[in-house]
């Protein structure tokens, strides 16, 4: 035997332990110090705690922990940049990221030390405040991914990445960069993703960025970019997303499109191409979107028949002929709402595709009849046929829509009677059947549409009773039910009802009912043309959110009772006699006594119903062009197929929002009336819990014409991209939302205390000591001082009351509602401006007849906000509001205080007293006596 030939067990085992298992080693000194100085530089400081940096949060090591490779600093709030060229210093690090922070500066040593690190890979600063140009990236050699979204970047784009020889991943979206795109963008032309997206970009696009041969996704959404799309982007042959949305790109669709096999999304929504749709554009893709151009032509006939077609919309262009009869299996949306096209719907199109979930094809000139066929639809959410020429009977097959959630087909020629099976719909959200020829009665079935917000039924021959049941339509929002004949007694309503209630021009008799007096929500009260005799009940009076009441053409006479509120009462054709002199009163006949005055009121009323239809087409037109599918997020919500939705987005770059928010359980949470937490004038609030335990608040706006007018969702869109960017710890600001047809959904962090009106005068509410209400009154105008100076012009509150506040804490207030102002226009609502334009009590008086909102009648509504902190009274007691109560009680100043609040000190009480004299001023009858809000707050403040 050799030496050797006897070795132990034992020591193999230990020899193969040391050659084939890393060992665990830890930091060396210089990185472990390194790591500790980038931790003292954070401002403000990060959780980073321990000896052992590999063990941070968001710190990455090999898996030897000898070195750090990742670090994220991701949703910290940093302030300062001081720390980044220390970060340089880490020899081994691979990825950066320092996204969703409040950084307005990159350090120049940053880029130039980091620029040597030769592993670097990825470099993410989206989300912050950088401004000025983008920065020269010299070195970065093996740098594949960069995001520098979602700042404030500008200029123009030169060779400030063509250095960037490994690139693969750039995104600069949501920025203010101008000029021509860029084209220089890395030596070596390996760029596989390319995002300029809502930035300022101008000019054609350039052959010498569709020469990038590996680019598999290109958005170039949101800029002005013009001329047409060079032919030449067929060679792209590893294309898989091309976005060019909402631009001015002009021409025919190439047809080269159709050579790139991989490509699966295309969208061109709102541009100006003109032209055919191409034959064959459809073969690869799974998602087209050319809505809103001005395409012209038939539609090919093999349009929709490939079998991997999930989504298509040509909404808004000039198409006419048919529509094809085949239709690919997979078809989850199809809009062809508002073209030229004509005949009638192919009856065995529809008749296996399973997951249709979106069809439009309002605004046609579409013949014949329903087919039955599309009862056989099951997962239809959406189904809007309105404003065509259909005939014939409503097929009882729509009963078997058991996920319809919208149904639309008004304004057609459809007759015979409205089948009971619409009663199985239980899902149902908005039925409109108005302007049509339908008759006979309305079905008692109706009343089982258990989450049915909107009922439109008018302009019909329909007789007979209203359903005895209707009350138990809980949710619902707006009754229409005029122009038909119907007769008997009129039921009790659902106590739900807020937008309006129409009954006019039936053949109903007898007195008003007083049970009208229970629907204290209602803002629009409409009997006119009936047969209705006696006086107005008194009790109607209790009906304090009403605005409109419109009587004219009845049997009525007595007196117009006194309404507490601001109301507009109409009452031609009637003998019925204004006795009142109140102010807010409005009331308006055809009496022979003062004709100059009532020419002047009908020239009044003409010319309104002139400029109301100059408005009416305006949007019309504007709705045609702006009504848009959000392309970010579209393919997402085909996947989840949520019903409903046509736009969804991710509005915050906080990560941990991104990661914890799921659209499919916020959905499922406004769906249980368990979840309300608050209801405001415009919105109901809902808690929902998120897979990850996070919770949100959910806020529903209904979307109608009242409120939101059709056409909005992209400007809202808009707006509230704009609105998620705002940064002051007083304003409740947008985390992401969900639009639909009827309703958008705006999430919110979760707010436990929910608003100032529930902790000041709800029944279980604890008393809110001095120091609290100081608090919350100096946030609310730091907040409201913050809007008012925005940069791009102020933000106004519609509604601006104790409800509208929430509460993060008892002394950190949160101004909400900011999103409505400029997208409602209450000067085009379809009801009274005061029904948009503020909750009673908190509506300044030069609203009645300015028609404006206004940063005085801002400051008016946070002086009655004031009064209600000071007093502990809510804006209106017993119909009478607190400015009115407050004015007559001024000599008595203990009185008007809170006295459980008032009495624990005499400095509270002089502090309660100067912050008096304040909301005074704040709610001066005169507008320009009023001031302005940075000045309330600096009042406020030396009030302390």
């Amino acid at each position: 035997m050799g030496r050797y030939e006897y070795i132990p067990t034992s020591f193999l085992s230990v020899l193969f332990f040391f050659c084939f298992c890393p060992m665990v080693l830890s930091l060396s000194q210089n990185q472990t110090q390194n790591m500790n100085n980038i931790s003292m530089q954070l401002s403000p400081p990060v959780p980073w705690n321990g000896s052992e940096p590999c063990a941070w949060k968001g710190v990455t090591c090999d898996n030897t922990n000898s070195s750090v490779i990742s670090i994220s600093l991701s949703g910290y709030s940093l302030l300062s940049s001081e720390f980044l060229p220390l970060v340089c210093k880490i020899e081994t690090l691979e990825h950066l990221d320092i996204s969703n922070n409040r950084l307005s500066s990159i350090p120049d040593d940053f880029v130039s030390e980091c620029g040597k690190i030769k592993g670097l890979k990825m470099l993410n600063f989206s989300g912050n405040k950088l401004g000025g140009s983008l920065p020269t990236f010299l070195g970065f050699d093996a740098l594949e991914s960069l995001d520098m979204s979602f700042n404030m970047l500008a200029g123009i784009i030169g060779l400030e990445l063509d250095g960037l020889v490994s690139l693969k991943s750039l995104n600069l979206s949501s920025n203010k960069f101008s000029g021509s795109l860029p084209t220089k963008l890395g030596k070596s032309m390996i760029l596989e993703r390319l995002v300029l997206s809502t930035n300022q970009f101008d000019g054609k696009i350039p052959d010498e960025l569709l020469s990038y041969k590996n680019l598999t996704l290109i958005d170039l959404k949101a800029n002005s970019l013009s001329e047409s799309i060079p032919k030449i982007i067929g060679n792209l042959s590893k294309l898989e997303t091309l976005i060019l949305s909402s631009n001015l790109l002009v021409g025919e669709i190439p047809t080269s499109l159709m050579d790139i096999t991989t490509l699966s999304r295309f969208a061109a929504n709102l541009n100006k191409f003109t032209g055919p749709v191409p034959p064959g554009i459809t073969k690869y893709v799974k998602s087209l979107d050319l809505s809103f151009n001005h395409l012209s032509g038939t539609i090919p006939e093999d349009l929709l028949s490939p079998s991997q077609l999930e989504v298509l919309d040509l909404s808004n262009n000039n198409l006419f002929g048919p529509l094809p009869s085949k239709v690919s299996p997979k078809l989850f949306r199809l809009r062809f709402g508002n073209n030229n096209l004509s005949g009638s719907i192919p009856s065995d199109a529809f008749r296996s595709v399973m997951n249709l979930t979106y069809l439009e094809l309002d605004n046609n000139g579409l013949n014949g009849s329903i087919p039955a066929e599309l009862g056989s639809c099951k997962s239809l959410a959406l189904l809007n046929l309105a404003q065509n020429q259909l005939s014939g009977e409503l097929p009882p097959q729509l009963g078997n829509l058991s996920n319809l959630q919208v149904l639309k087909l008004q304004s057609n020629k459809l007759i015979g009677a409205i089948p009971t099976e619409i009663g199985q719909l239980h899902k149902l959200s908005t039925l409109n059947l108005s302007q049509n020829s339908l008759g006979g009665s309305i079905p008692s079935e109706i009343t089982s549409l258990g989450s049915l917000n909107f009922l439109y039924l008018q302009s019909n021959n329909l007789s007979g009773s209203i359903p005895a049941f209707i009350n138990k339509l809980r949710y619902l929002l707006e009754l229409q039910l005029g122009k038909n004949q119907l007769t008997g007694i009129i039921p009790s309503m659902p106590l739900s009802l807020q937008v309006s209630l129409n009954l006019g021009s039936n053949l109903f008799r007898g007195p008003i009912p007083s049970s009208f007096s229970s629907l204290s929500s209602l803002e629009i009260l409409d009997l006119s043309n009936n047969f209705f005799s006696g006086p107005i009940p008194s009790d109607l009076t209790e009906m304090s959110a009403l605005t409109q009441l419109i009587l004219s053409n009845n049997s009525l006479s007595g007196e117009i009772p006194k309404f507490t509120q601001n109301i507009y009462v109409e009452y031609s054709g009637t003998d019925l006699k204004n006795t009142t002199t109140q102010d807010n009163q409005i009331v308006q006949s055809r009496s022979k006594k003062g004709i100059s005055v009532a020419v002047a009121i009908l020239i009044a009323i003409v010319a309104a119903i002139v400029l109301v239809g100059l408005v009416t087409l305006l949007i019309v037109s504007v709705s045609r062009h702006y009504y848009r599918v959000n392309d970010e997020h579209l393919q997402a919500q085909e996947d989840h197929q949520n019903p409903q939705v046509i736009q969804s987005n991710l509005l915050t770059p906080n990560g941990i929002h991104r990661s914890s928010i799921d659209f499919s359980k916020a959905m499922e949470a406004v769906a249980e009336t368990a979840n309300v937490t608050l209801k405001t004038r415009f919105s109901t609030y809902y808690k929902a819990i998120m897979p990850s335990g996070s919770i949100y608040l959910v806020k529903k706006l209904n979307w109608s014409d009242k409120i939101l007018p059709v056409g909005s969702h992209d400007k809202f869109g808009k707006e509230l991209e704009v609105l998620a960017k705002l940064n002051n710890s007083n304003v409740m600001t947008p985390l992401a939302y969900v639009l639909s047809t009827d309703t958008a959904y705006i999430l919110y962090e979760f707010i436990s205390n929910g608003s100032l009106f529930d902790v000041l005068h709800g029944s279980m509410a604890p008393t809110l000591d001095w120091a609290s209400r100081y608090s919350i009154a100096v946030g609310v105008a730091q907040g409201l001082s913050f809007l008012h100076g925005f940069s791009s012009g102020p933000i106004l509150l519609l509604d601006l009351s104790s409800k509208s506040i929430m509460l993060k804490s008892l002394k950190e207030p949160l101004v909400g509602d900011i999103e409505h102002y400029k997208v409602i226009d209450p000067s085009k609502s379809t009801g009274n401006f005061s029904a948009v334009a503020g909750s009673v009590g908190y509506i300044p008086p030069e609203y009645a007849y300015t028609m404006t909102v206004t940063m005085a009648g801002n400051v008016y509504s946070f002086g009655v906000i004031l009064l209600e902190l000071l007093t502990g009274k809510p804006a209106v007691t017993e119909g009478t509001e607190l400015v009115k109560w407050v004015l007559r009680s001024s000599a008595n100043q203990d009185y008007i205080l809170d006295f459980n609040v008032s009495r624990t000190s005499q400095a509270v009480r002089n502090q309660m007293l100067a912050i008096l004299e304040i909301a005074r001023v704040c709610v001066s009858t005169s507008p320009e006596s009023r001031p302005k809000m940075k000045s309330v707050l600096r009042m406020l403040l030396n009030a302390r």
